[in-house]
């Protein structure tokens, strides 16, 4: 079953064409095929180009646990830079839309290449909402902003939002990737949260920049994350910390986040190919 794995700043998916499929991947396989030990390994898979009928392409996200994820912003980068490696698009000025579980998205591949054999790509992620409803939580609708949860003994003030999948924002002073490890798979199973979550926590910069750690649903802690980075900046842009343009610092790079003023929020960012395999079925 041949594969071509790409990262985006240490975020790592295989791309598994259909074709190369020979039936319905299971739960199982897709844990066996992530784990690093046992499988090729990687931070998901990402199965697609697939037919759509209202976009160009479609595409559904894998996480390691074996899940299934709404919408990623660096997967949504890698496919595009493997569409543009395959010959399926062109680059830009020339936009291409994705349709994912989690919604539509629009992408451009930026050339030339960079030194580092990077193409940067632009992802319009769509809108950040804060409303209980969209993100999920349980409670009245609200916008979910600067509340309170108890987590291990610790008081914890946080926000959320949803880009069609759920991000729970943490408010730090500092970050740091032992407290993602320890805090992040209780946040991501706290009850206000009937799907999980994703978890970041954010320490502002300065007004144009922020700094995270991820903890990310199905998949654990993350060198980085595009959605991660999108409800981040938003949230930080929505608490009056930055303007709307975030440079927001991980420990896999940095992603530049854009947002309108009705929360429209566009991913630009490096995609690395890696190598091309074929694994045993």
């Amino acid at each position: 079953m041949k594969f071509t794995k790409y990262h985006g700043l240490g975020n790592d998916y295989l791309v598994i064409e259909p074709k190369e499929l020979p039936g319905r991947l299971s739960g199982a396989q897709i844990r066996h095929i992530c784990d690093r030990h046992y499988g090729p390994g990687s931070d998901g898979i990402l199965l697609g180009p697939l037919p759509s009928e209202i976009a160009d392409f479609g595409l559904r996200i894998f996480n390691p646990d074996g899940s299934q994820a709404e919408k990623s912003g660096n997967g949504l980068r890698i496919l595009a830079r493997h569409l543009w490696e395959t010959g399926c698009v062109a680059p830009a000025p020339y936009a291409f839309r994705v349709e994912t579980p989690g919604g539509i998205v629009s992408c451009q591949v930026h050339l030339p290449a960079r030194k580092d054999g990077s193409l940067l790509i632009t992802v319009a992620m769509g809108r950040v909402s804060f409303n209980s409803q969209d993100i999920p939580m349980t409670g009245g609708s609200r916008q979910v902003i600067k509340e309170t949860m108890t987590i291990a003994g610790e008081t914890l003030t946080f926000c959320a939002a949803s880009l069609g999948n759920p991000h729970c924002i943490v408010l730090r002073e500092q970050v740091s990737q032992e407290e993602a490890l320890r805090l992040g798979p209780l946040i991501e199973r706290y009850a206000a949260f009937p799907r999980r979550t994703n978890v970041q926590f954010l320490q502002p910069v300065d007004e144009g920049s922020i700094r995270i750690e991820i903890w990310e649903r199905g998949a654990g802690y993350t060198l980085a994350s595009g959605s991660s980075s999108c409800a981040a900046a938003a949230v930080a842009h929505r608490l009056g910390l930055c303007g709307p343009k975030v440079k927001v610092r991980m420990p896999g790079g940095l992603l530049t986040v854009a947002l309108s003023p009705d929360w429209q929020a566009t991913l630009t960012g490096p995609v690395q190919k890696v190598y091309h395999g074929e694994m045993a079925l």
